[in-house]
């Protein structure tokens, strides 16, 4: 993917996130507002019951004005005019804020005409726990000579917790725009860190590449020369040179191919071929080199039919069998077997190696892994062998899978469909 265009999927997302982050707190803002309304518009119906039956049993009518008045967001009056009790009025408001399900604690004070001045009532908890409020402050209304006050101190408490669950959302949603910035910002991390190993990584064997060469060609011609075919200790150090330059070169080859292979995909030319004539090649190949390695083939008779790029799993073949042979403490004893699972190819490799701790199992197929252990530090790798193989029948859609044997060894098996 390009770096614009992934740039721009970025900024697309962080704009959708922002501008859905941006809705919903407005939608918040909107809600409180709506609360807050039909909290002051069931107070006014609450209080004007209160005072309907403040006025019952008394020879005065209730006015054609609203006796109740807003003074602030959480500070109502009531005008009665006729003299009423403290302790029937409390009973009034618990029980018509009771009725409306207004479930918040008040305060209320009384006017007395006498002393002129706001007379402090009682502070009404939900939890019946009265809490005198002397601090509290209710300011004397003009021109009213019978009126009550009402306070309520937890007003917005109440109205926030009305609306938990848009708080809720929205802290949901700034949760998720942190998340996304910070896993882009992961995201990006890595793929500079992913162009950097990749640089590296093509510079590096590149750079190995010249001098192996010219060291392979001098060693060539080397073992060639008489005075060398006539030395036999010699020829053998000049024929180890050879062997392992070339070693080095196939690591090499190795890594540029996967360096390419994770840079673009890998093409591949796919055909209907016989499995097992495969696998006896690339065991004739291996005998050749390894006369103590005993590797079998199990149902070697019958004809499986697989549809496969051929390069590439004689290399997947060839890289499994190496591993066995490298990584066993004895002469190796491998076995291939071949069996029909409904609509698979079960292809199994099961070697008498020194095994994998099961803590490994899930990074051995990832790239330049390796097991710490003496056995891995006794043969040269980059810990890419594996991971080509996984890479290669990820590909194909197969499946693979590798097991701990009971005895001894691995199982590594690879499950090919046959449509």
């Amino acid at each position: 993917m390009k770096i614009n265009k992934l740039n721009s999927i970025i900024l697309i997302g962080l704009i959708a996130i922002i501008g859905i982050l941006i809705a919903q707190l407005l939608w918040t803002k909107e809600a409180f507002t709506i609360e807050e309304t039909k909290f002051s518009q069931k107070t006014h119906i609450a209080l004007l019951e209160v005072a309907k039956k403040l006025y019952q049993n008394t020879t005065r009518e209730l006015p054609f004005e609203n006796p109740v008045k807003k003074i602030a967001n959480d500070y109502y009056i009531v005008n009665i005019d006729n003299d009423f009790e403290p302790t029937i009025l409390e009973f009034y408001l618990k029980t018509e804020f009771k009725k409306i399900n207004l479930n918040t604690d008040f305060e209320y004070a009384v006017y007395n005409c006498l002393s002129q001045e706001m007379v402090y009532g009682n502070y009404v908890s939900l939890d019946n726990d009265n809490k005198k409020a002397i601090t509290v402050n209710f300011p004397k209304h003009k021109n009213l000579v019978y009126y009550f006050a009402i306070r309520f101190p937890n007003e917005n408490n109440y109205l926030f917790s009305s609306l938990r669950f848009w708080f809720i959302l929205s802290f949901v949603l700034i949760l998720i725009l942190v998340i996304y910035v910070y896993s882009i910002f992961t995201i990006l991390q890595q793929k500079k860190y992913s162009e950097l190993q990749r640089d590296f990584i093509n510079n590096m064997t590149h750079e190995f590449k010249t001098p192996l060469s010219s060291i392979l060609i001098a060693s060539n011609y080397l073992i060639k020369q008489n005075p060398i075919k006539d030395d036999e200790r010699l020829q053998k150090y000049t024929q180890s040179i050879i062997t392992q330059g070339n070693k080095l070169n196939q690591h090499i080859e190795k890594i540029l191919n996967i360096a390419k292979y994770d840079h673009s995909p890998l093409a591949l030319n796919k055909e209907e071929l016989s499995l097992i004539p495969i696998l006896k090649d690339t065991i004739e190949s291996f005998n050749l080199k390894n006369e103590k390695a005993i590797i079998t083939i199990e149902n070697d008779t019958a004809n499986y039919f697989i549809t496969v790029d051929p390069f590439h799993f004689t290399n997947l073949v060839y890289n499994l069998i190496d591993n066995a042979i490298k990584y066993c403490d004895e002469n190796p004893v491998i076995k291939i077997k071949v069996t029909t699972e409904k609509e698979y190819i079960s292809l199994q490799f099961i070697d008498n190696g020194i095994g994998i701790n099961d803590k490994h199992s899930p990074f051995i197929f990832d790239k330049f892994y390796r097991v710490t252990n003496q056995k891995s530090n006794e043969i040269n790798g980059f810990g890419i062998g594996l991971y080509y193989v996984k890479k290669i029948c990820t590909l194909h859609h197969w499946k693979i899978s590798i097991n701990n044997n009971p005895k001894k060894g691995i199982t590594i098996t690879l499950l090919i469909p046959t449509k």
